[in-house]
């Protein structure tokens, strides 16, 4: 559960609030001046630190020390004692992050009281921590095509270095779940990841949400760049944050430190950043909604994270990746995907991308029926297809004479195999039951191998 750090110059003091402590079963650690307690904390951050105000022949007082361990462990609960104490002390301690005010001579029964409570809160302070570091499957990248690689191989060189990252791409392509596996493999991975939402923090907020605030009636409340220390911020949509954040979000990357809003002090972080958009960065820039300085320093590494559109060959994949998500996450059943209900989902469109696909997959297992395989009715827009094995004609199809209508289907029909296979001739051909050559033969009859993109998909036969 961690250890207690007892911070005092007069020894019998410090002795007897050890022994007391053992005595409740806490392991403890003494330090008698401020050198001595900033490389037992060096050393390892206690789990709790009992700190006495008047440190006698010490280079800092205990506010000085409060003062550090807040801003390099700001986890660890503080509690203040002093034999000289008064109201303007309590409140000095409190503003600067202390958990607690004793004054000596102390009662025991009423210190045992607020060592408990303390170690209460850093118990639960680190059971977040932990959470959020096993938070391992948000960080998980699945997939196997083309596109899919060449992200992967681009984030796995970016977790080696220290570079600040700008993923652009649609919404719900997985922006996020990139920024997460970037943190996850770098040297950084057992410290924070803090996400800042900004485009669903109000613009007045945002400067307090940012780099919190101090008041004397609430003291000390740490902003998420506080909270991240030593981890990562993630700017998510950072281009709707506000023109005045911007300025000073600057000036943090720069010199990686700034103050509380109300406060006075300079709060030192060490911070990588990861950026994220949807927009054109350039175009927000012409129009004078984000600041080409903080555009520079953000897109050091940038990074296109493909649309589901562009990586159609992972959706079986994805989907029985969601599957298994729910299973463990929700006890929804662990149903197989159908060969059919996986050639619909290729040839869907995917506007909402990959967060699309999570949930067709989590509403068709709580809909569904039985532990059967996931089948074509079970998802969206197919709910009446196939029953009877009537095919129901789309648009204008059924007013066209029939071989018109033969070649519109056959054209169309081609090119949704070639775009579920990624452009691969190859296995599109072994899908439809040709031979390459006559495949080849009937996209040009049908007028295709001149349209739009397949040159490209050309290409790609034998990928």
């Amino acid at each position: 559960m961690g250890d207690i750090l007892i911070v005092d110059d007069e020894r019998d003091i410090r002795e007897l609030i050890g022994d007391i402590l053992r005595d409740e079963g806490y392991a403890t650690r003494l330090a008698a001046n401020s050198d001595e307690c900033m490389a037992a904390i060096n050393a390892e951050a206690p789990a709790l630190m009992v700190l006495d105000i008047w440190l006698k022949d010490s280079r800092m007082d205990g506010i000085d020390i409060l003062k550090t361990v807040k801003r390099d462990n700001p986890d660890v609960p503080v509690v203040i004692i002093s034999g000289h104490g008064n109201i303007e002390i309590a409140v000095a301690a409190i503003k600067q992050g202390a958990y607690d005010f004793i004054e000596k001579p102390f009662n025991i029964d009423q210190l045992l009281v607020v060592i408990r409570r303390a170690m209460e809160t850093s118990r639960l302070r680190r059971e977040n921590s932990d959470l959020r570091r096993r938070d391992v499957t948000s960080a998980e990248m699945v997939g196997s095509s083309a596109a899919f690689k060449s992200l992967r191989m681009q984030l796995d060189k970016v977790t080696k270095s220290n570079g600040r990252v700008m993923l652009t791409g649609p919404s719900g392509s997985g922006k996020e779940v990139a920024a997460r596996y970037i943190h996850a493999h770098s040297a950084r991975a057992a410290a924070p990841f803090i996400t800042v939402s900004s485009a669903s923090v109000e613009p007045e907020r945002m400067e307090e949400v940012l780099f919190g605030r101090e008041s004397p009636e609430r003291g000390v409340e740490p902003g998420l760049l506080e909270q991240a220390h030593g981890g990562v911020i993630y700017f998510d949509e950072v281009a709707d944050m506000p023109l005045g954040t911007q300025s000073k979000i600057l000036r943090v990357l720069v010199d990686q430190t700034f103050t509380r809003v109300g406060g006075s002090d300079r709060v030192r972080v060490d911070l990588r950043v990861i950026s994220s958009t949807t927009r054109d960065l350039a175009a927000e820039i012409a129009a004078g909604r984000v600041r080409q300085e903080l555009y520079d320093r953000l897109n050091v590494v940038p990074v296109a994270v493909p649309s589901l559109e562009e990586r159609r060959e992972d959706i079986p994949e994805l989907a029985r990746h969601f599957i298994e998500y729910f299973n463990k996450t929700q006890g929804l059943p662990l149903r197989p995907l159908s060969s059919e209900a996986q050639a619909v989902l290729q040839t869907m469109t995917w506007p909402g991308n990959v967060r699309q696909l999570r949930n067709v997959i989590e509403r068709a297992l709580i809909l569904g029926e039985g532990t059967g395989p996931i089948e074509p009715r079970d998802l969206p827009g197919q709910e009446d297809g196939g029953g009877d094995g009537r095919i129901v004609l789309a648009g204008g199809l059924a007013t066209l004479p029939l071989r018109e209508a033969r070649e519109l289907f056959e054209r169309e029909y081609l090119l949704t195999q070639i775009n579920r296979f990624g452009g691969n001739i190859s296995r599109t051909a072994t899908f439809v039951g040709m031979e390459r050559s006559a495949l080849h033969r009937k996209l040009k009859s049908l007028g295709v191998a001149n349209g739009k993109g397949m040159a490209r998909m050309l290409l790609t036969e034998d990928e």
